[in-house]
């Protein structure tokens, strides 16, 4: 090529341009040359594979099609090319080699790129990618073919060896800590994270010291992408998950059942023994008919050897213990309840506000929704018969109670 354009500028009498003129074009000739070769291989190559990817069944060589990996590999015809007919020049030139290996070198480190994030795409497709998240792997092994791809660029224009830079990078590591410390924090607690099962995609999570909490969306290198319950996004430091304490709701996701773990506070001065007049009541009340019939046998024969003249010498039912017997009744018998779990009613320590009675149990599901209603469903019922045991819930007066009073 470049005798036939230094013929032809030989008519022109440039006289001694005329090298420099006939170099310079022939140049220029196969860019143009490799450019066009390149959109013709380009054309061609992706249609084929466009063809062929949406006439197969599987995904992955649809993911390699979106992430340009065939686009990037039909680029190498250029270096490839040029390469090839700067050997026809007369005289070899070491920038356009250079220039030439340079440009391979790099497209080269984008096609890499492109398998890695097509790898990362098709392992998240996969199930196993919520409980074992490797996205901040993928990253990581980016990060690396990134920065040795750079080493081995600069070296090839320097003309040095990729060794000689690798090994001045050890000087360069103290100020390479201080300059990314928070990514290299990122990336050991993204592997503490990842490999310790600590968190994973899905998690519900609670970040009391940054105001998180809602469902991990997202895990990088150095990032936790939480979707909080009100739709806010909240992106948390990686390495914060490790130095600071977090809560992780898995256990309870996966158990099926949600605790419920509420208190009644029952006014003390409506507790009292059960008269007959009260037992006759309770009979009638289903869920504890045959509790009361039982226990009242118990009862009788205790205080029938016992003197009686006095009541503390006897046994005799509270209408406060029998409630707490109807919820736990109740419970065991709400469709809302998970049987299998803990499921009590106790009374704990009286105070200023009353006897709390604390109901101990679990809903048989997560659904935080569904969830709220078998719990609102429950209290709404014990509230509203509290007074047929001859109860009261207790309840601080108010500016309006003293109103009243005074009136």
């Amino acid at each position: 090529m470049y005798n036939w354009i230094h013929d032809i500028l030989m008519s022109t009498k440039l006289d001694k341009y005329t090298g420099f003129v006939a170099y310079t074009l022939s140049i220029i000739v196969m860019l143009l040359i490799c450019i066009t070769l390149r959109n013709i291989i380009k054309i061609i190559v992706v249609k084929i594979t466009y063809r062929v990817v949406k006439k197969t069944k599987h995904d992955w060589d649809d993911i390699l099609y979106k992430n340009k990996l065939f686009h990037r590999l039909s680029d190498l015809s250029v270096p490839v090319a040029f390469s090839f007919f700067i050997r026809t020049l007369p005289e070899q030139n070491g920038i356009l080699e250079t220039m030439s290996t340079t440009a391979a070198i790099i497209i080269v480190i984008f096609c890499i790129n492109s398998i890695i994030n097509s790898v990362d795409e098709i392992y998240s497709g996969f199930e196993i990618s919520k409980a074992m998240p490797l996205r901040g792997v993928f990253q990581v092994i980016k990060v690396i073919v990134f920065v040795f791809g750079g080493i081995v660029v600069i070296a090839t224009l320097i003309g040095e060896s990729p060794t000689v830079l690798i090994g001045s990078l050890g000087a360069m590591t103290a100020v390479t800590s201080i300059v990314f410390k928070d990514a290299i924090l990122g990336f050991v607690a993204g592997i503490q994270l990842t490999s310790n099962d600590m968190i994973k995609i899905g998690d519900w999570i609670d970040i009391p010291k940054s105001s998180a909490n809602g469902t991990v969306i997202d895990l990088t290198m150095t990032t936790v992408r939480v979707r909080n319950f009100d739709n806010s996004i909240s992106l948390i430091p990686a390495y914060s998950l490790v130095s600071d304490a977090f809560i992780n709701w898995r256990g309870l996701q996966s158990s099926g059942g949600r605790r419920i773990k509420r208190e009644m506070f029952i006014n003390a001065s409506g507790v009292r023994l059960c008269d007959d007049e009260m037992l006759a009541r309770f009979k009638k009340i289903e869920l504890i008919r045959d509790y009361i019939s039982l226990k009242n046998e118990e009862i009788v024969k205790y205080n029938a050897a016992h003197d009686m003249s006095e009541p503390v010498n006897g046994r005799s039912l509270t209408n406060i213990g029998t409630f707490r017997v109807y919820i736990l009744e109740y419970l065991k018998n709400h469709p809302g309840i998970h049987k299998n779990m803990t499921l009590m009613v106790r009374q704990l320590d009286a105070g200023d506000s009353g006897i709390p009675l604390e109901i101990y149990a679990f809903a048989n599901t997560v659904d935080w929704v569904e969830y709220e209603n078998i719990q609102s469903d429950i209290f709404d019922h014990l509230y509203s018969i509290v007074e047929h045991f001859g109860l009261s819930v207790y309840q601080r007066p108010s500016g309006h109670d003293i109103s009243l009073i005074n009136k």
